[in-house]
């Protein structure tokens, strides 16, 4: 099978992160793809495990040496996803998984056009806004910021393949899983497939010609 990119997109408390850390934790076909970001790190936050923290410099330079898949600004911060980091994981013989935001995702689908896509959706409006508002990690207008961020996110759901709402955690990382499974069935990617069927209707016109034969 052809490992391929799958991206996981949701506004912010929508659950694509903890969704993609279900799946990497459950299954061995699976790789990260490290983003990388000027912000610097939160607590337990650890350089090259949750992301690569670069300076703005360098990231700036990164970025003008053609080496992101994507990159986005997003709360004052830069993000992105290094194409060495997709390709590292390809290399692998595993899919990569990508927990990115609405913009990143579709630079992403521009530069890797087969990249299956999802959209997580919260349960309801309601519950993403008080997910925001547990999290405490900003001042009010912080979270005012974010909230009309996630408002105009949601917009971009039907521009994915596949949407999968996350209202119970369980279900919504085997809806995912599920996909993973289907797409890796198409015949597109599964290696060696057009000599694998001419080798088999070859033994099937043989056997046919020797049924003929024995019959005469």
């Amino acid at each position: 099978m052809k490992p391929f990119l799958l991206v996981l997109s949701s506004p912010s408390g929508g659950g694509k992160s903890t969704i993609a850390r279900h799946l990497l934790e459950a299954r061995e076909d699976l790789g990260y793809s490290i983003s990388a970001t000027t912000r610097g790190p939160r607590a337990g936050e650890e350089d090259g495990v949750h992301y690569h923290f670069l300076t703005p410099e360098e990231f700036d330079r990164r970025e003008a040496a053609g080496e992101f898949v994507e990159s986005a600004s997003y709360g004052g911060h830069r993000y992105g996803t290094l194409r060495s980091e997709v390709d590292r994981v390809l290399a692998s013989g595993r899919h990569v998984v990508m927990d990115i935001e609405v913009q990143g995702a579709r630079q992403v689908r521009q530069a890797i056009p087969d990249t299956v896509s999802v959209f997580v959706l919260p349960p309801s409006g309601s519950v993403l806004v008080e997910r925001l508002r547990g999290r405490a990690t900003e001042n009010e207008a912080g979270l005012a910021r974010r909230l009309v961020h996630a408002a105009e996110e949601l917009l971009a759901a039907t521009e994915y393949d596949y949407v999968v709402v996350n209202d119970d955690l369980v279900a919504a990382v085997d809806a995912v899983a599920a996909i993973l499974e289907a797409e890796g069935h198409r015949t597109g990617r599964t290696a060696g497939l057009e000599d694998r069927v001419r080798t088999m209707s070859a033994e099937v016109r043989a056997a046919r010609t020797d049924v003929a034969e024995s019959s005469a």
